[in-house]
C-alpha cells in the first residue's frame, strides 16, 4: 500500500474519532430542559447552603445565600433528569450600604431531579452529589463527567449575576461596591 493511502486512511480515522468525540462530548445541552430545571437546582442549592456561612452568625448583615449553576451535561430518561453542573453559592450581606461577600464556593455536582407536577417548577431534586475537596477531586470529576471533563469558560458561574441578584435583594444601586465581610 502506498504512503498516500496510509496518510489518507489515517487522516480519515482521525476525523472520524474527533467527530465521535464532538458528538458524544460535553456541550450538547438541551436548552429547553435546562431552562426548566435550572431554577429548581438553584433554589435547592440556596436552601442547602443556609446555616453554613459566617455572615449568618452576624444578624446585622442580614446575610443571604445566592446560588447559580451552569450545565456541563444534561439528560432525561424515564422522567429522571441527570444534570452535571458547575455551581457557585455566595453568601452576601450588607454593611453601611455596601454589599459584602462573606462566604462562598464553586464546585461541580451531579443533580438528579424527577418530574413532579405538584412541586414548584414541575421538578423535585432527589439527589445531589459533589466530589471531595482536594485530593480525589479530579478523579471524581473524570468519573462523573467523562474524560473530556476539564471545565471550559462556559462551565464557570459568573459572580456578576449573583452580585446583581444580591444588590436587587438588598435594594442597593446597580453599581454598589462589593467588599469583604
Amino acid at each position: 500500500m502506498s504512503t498516500s493511502r496510509w496518510l489518507t486512511g489515517g487522516g480519515a480515522s482521525v476525523v472520524l474519532v474527533l467527530t465521535g468525540l464532538w458528538a458524544a462530548g460535553p456541550g450538547r445541552i438541551d436548552r429547553h430542559l435546562w431552562g426548566e430545571v435550572r431554577p429548581v437546582i438553584e433554589a435547592r442549592l440556596a436552601a442547602d447552603a443556609r446555616g453554613g456561612g459566617y455572615g449568618e452568625t452576624v444578624p446585622a448583615l442580614r446575610a443571604r445565600w445566592f446560588c447559580g449553576a451552569e450545565p456541563r451535561d444534561i439528560e432525561e430518561r424515564d422522567g429522571v433528569v441527570r444534570a452535571g453542573v458547575t455551581t457557585r453559592c455566595t453568601e452576601y450581606g450588607v454593611r453601611d450600604g455596601v454589599l459584602v461577600e462573606c462566604s462562598g464556593e464553586e464546585v461541580p455536582q451531579v443533580v438528579r431531579l424527577e418530574r413532579d407536577a405538584a412541586a414548584a417548577g414541575g421538578f423535585r431534586v432527589v439527589s445531589r452529589e459533589e466530589g471531595p475537596d482536594g485530593e480525589g477531586s479530579g478523579a471524581w470529576v473524570a468519573s462523573h463527567f467523562g474524560p473530556l471533563s476539564e471545565p471550559g469558560p462556559d462551565d464557570v458561574v459568573p459572580s456578576a449575576g449573583l452580585e446583581r441578584a444580591a444588590r436587587a435583594h438588598f435594594h442597593l444601586p446597580a453599581g454598589a461596591p462589593v467588599g469583604d465581610c
